[in-house]
């Protein structure tokens, strides 16, 4: 089936609508970062690079690190650019740009997004590295596509909105685990997380400024909520923006996705970090040679 001009946009040079890479220009080994400066940071740790493009928060470069290809490509902030990024660089992998049609055989990317959070408890000390082996959207950017309980656990969500109270105006939460390829890469230099990832910075991760809370008491109940998932207790670590909904999109698409963050700020203490950009540094350095190893 063609995919029509209105729900595929490609740029007159052949690339995807926002992203502005061209499929060739795609490696099996993508790294996606918020902010566009840390996209060179991840180029300073590649060799042979082949281009860079930037349009608006979309800034990508393409290297070689140890033999092994690899993209790396910021996003900007929010789980609404997530969805632009997740459905665009599919369509550079599994559809025929020429003809508009889905290729006949699955490429499957590797994916591990690079980002900071705030934790949730007093043992994550500031600079630890949180893996989330599940994500918990609040975001709601999942519940717009069909049959999302085939990537999401029903049963643990259901236990949370009641643990939570949740208050019926807010977007259903869902709960989806990263691919268990990206965390068998990772797994012996971070903190197992179960990670909220909120649709905003202040409000959605229980900030007050000037306007009072929809639930007052919500970071109490996330600290206290305990589940399992496949036999494995989970207790929820840390908040950011993106996550969820990257490992959501990229079960339901067949590709092998997962968020690892650096802790600069510690909601339970209060305390932060603001001087982070050398632990993110060491971070990306670590995470770059990992992703070469695939």
């Amino acid at each position: 089936m063609r995919i029509p001009e209105s729900e595929l946009i490609i740029n007159a040079d052949g690339s995807a609508f926002h992203i502005h890479l061209k499929p060739e220009e795609l490696a099996d080994n993508v790294i996606l970062v918020g902010d566009p400066a840390r996209v060179d940071m991840i180029a300073e740790n590649l060799e042979d690079l082949e281009f860079r493009h930037a349009s608006r928060e979309f800034v990508s470069v393409t290297g070689w690190k140890n033999g092994t290809r690899i993209t790396a490509l910021s996003h900007g902030i929010g789980p609404d650019n997530i969805d632009i990024v997740m459905t665009e660089l599919d369509a550079l992998a599994n559809v025929d740009f020429s003809t508009r049609e889905v290729k006949p055989e699955h490429r499957a990317l590797n994916i591990l997004r690079i980002g900071t959070s705030g934790a949730l408890h007093p043992d994550i000390p500031l600079g630890a590295y949180i893996l989330s082996h599940v994500s918990v959207g609040f975001d709601g950017v999942m519940n717009w596509y069909g049959n999302r309980e085939k990537v999401t656990v029903p049963a643990v969500e259901e236990a949370f909105k009641a643990h939570m109270g949740w208050e019926p105006t807010l977007p259903s939460p869902y709960f989806v685990k990263a691919s268990p390829k990206i965390i068998d890469l990772l797994k012996d230099m971070t903190i197992k997380g179960a990670t909220i990832s909120a649709p905003g910075f202040y409000g959605p991760q229980g900030r007050v400024v000037r306007v009072p809370l929809a639930m007052p008491d919500m970071l109490e109940k996330i600290e206290s909520f305990r589940f399992e998932v496949d036999g494995e207790p989970f207790r929820i670590t840390n908040f950011e923006m993106e996550g969820a909904p990257l490992a959501g999109l990229a079960a339901h698409l067949g590709h092998h996705a997962c968020t690892i963050c650096c802790v600069i700020a510690h909601r339970y203490l209060k305390s932060s970090n603001p001087d982070y950009k050398p632990v993110v540094r060491q971070l990306v350095e670590q995470c770059v040679d990992r992703m070469s190893r695939l």
